[in-house]
């Protein structure tokens, strides 16, 4: 069976560079686990090591986060459906909304069950997924804030998810300047502006976030590494916490190209062949995972001259060129992903999942001279 493993050492490592970065500029932060699926074991490690607020899009993971550890802070982080309210009151301590109506449901709900359910108002700033207009904020506030059993605790905005809008100086002034217009005019404190997810991390580094920002909500930065504005690694940080590794399954020299007439394949696609490799050979190994479980153009072969040729619903075919390291079948192939690749195959009951601890010293020295 092919498995997916988690480098708890390197995880960590993420965390407490990010944590480091957060706290010199007086950010706190939430670290956004929806990649993990839910997986109760990999949850396990990150609860293990943060005590922070911990935020989800799907309420059954936010439901295994509470039964794991009760204590923890739960952010359910897009508009909630109003079937759900219910179960959002008590699995989470704090949603994201942009409804009025929901939020009065919400308020109803809250005091049916006797708490104070915590709201954060996302507000649109150009990418137009979910987002109150700017314009209509004021008045959008004047009918939620006095709402009983709702205490609304910040104000937040999404950027880069849909139309890759990217935050800046100007946006995060402008996010400001809505909370600052609000409690004067409603004499009512809002301490957090979440004006930030991992693409707006690079912006810490560049000295271009205003003052007052002072909440993010990381995902992809602490699980990849990632500078997100630049496609790019942050210097120092891992972009490996997670590994691929499937087993050959069949091992066989054959001609590069395929014979016959060729129609489109069970994609839809029809395979682009070049003339150039007619007559020609290599060696090509299948691998026990397919498009059922992992997204093959997010993964990448850890060795250079593993090629991937394609794959069907179950079995992933490679391109060895000679196989000069010997590989045989039962050998086991690695590779690394990107964040949608790993969400693939998290979702896939089919990959099992493991957990490692380990940092080779020759990575720490590398890490240890890039800070």
């Amino acid at each position: 069976m092919s498995y997916i493993t988690l480098n708890s050492s390197k995880l960590f490592h993420n965390f407490s560079f990010l944590d480091t970065l957060f706290s010199q500029h007086r950010i706190e932060w939430a670290i956004v686990g929806k990649l993990l699926c839910g997986n109760e074991k990999f949850l396990r490690v990150l609860l293990e090591m943060s005590d922070k607020e911990i935020c989800d899009s799907r309420l059954s993971n936010l439901k295994t986060i509470k039964k794991i550890s009760p204590k923890t802070t739960t952010i359910y982080i897009k508009p909630p459906a109003n079937r759900l309210v219910k179960s959002i009151v008590e699995f989470a301590d704090v949603s994201f909304n942009t409804e009025i109506r929901t939020l009065q449901a919400l308020s109803a709900e809250a005091v049916k069950q006797n708490k104070i359910h915590r709201v954060v108002l996302m507000v649109e700033m150009g990418e137009l997924r979910e987002g109150i207009m700017v314009k209509n904020l004021e008045h959008f506030y004047s009918g939620v804030f006095e709402l009983p059993n709702i205490e609304i605790v910040g104000l937040g905005t999404n950027l880069n998810c849909l139309n890759g809008i990217l935050p800046d100086r100007e946006k995060l002034h402008t996010l400001k300047r809505c909370k600052e217009i609000l409690e004067e005019k409603y004499n009512q404190k809002i301490p957090y502006i979440s004006g930030g997810s991992s693409v707006t991390v690079p912006l810490i580094f560049r000295n271009e976030i205003p003052e007052g920002i002072n909440h993010f909500r990381v995902g992809e930065t602490l699980f990849f590494g990632t500078d997100v504005y630049d496609d790019a690694l942050i210097s120092g940080m891992y972009s490996d916490v997670f590994t691929l590794t499937a087993e050959i399954i069949e091992l066989r020299e054959k001609p590069k190209l395929p014979s016959g007439t060729a129609g489109t394949n069970l994609t839809g696609e029809k395979p682009e062949l070049n003339q150039r490799d007619k007559n020609k050979s290599s060696v090509r190994a299948i691998v026990d995972i397919g498009l059922l479980d992992i997204d093959h153009q997010n993964i990448t072969p850890r060795l250079p001259f593993v090629k991937i040729i394609g794959a069907s619903s179950d079995m992933l075919i490679l391109d060895l060129d000679t196989n000069s390291t010997g590989f045989k079948v039962g050998d086991t192939v690695e590779f690394t992903m990107n964040y949608m690749a790993v969400l693939r195959a998290m979702n896939s009951d089919y990959v099992d999942k493991k957990v490692v601890s380990v940092i080779h010293h020759t990575e720490l020295k590398i890490l240890q001279h890039m800070n």
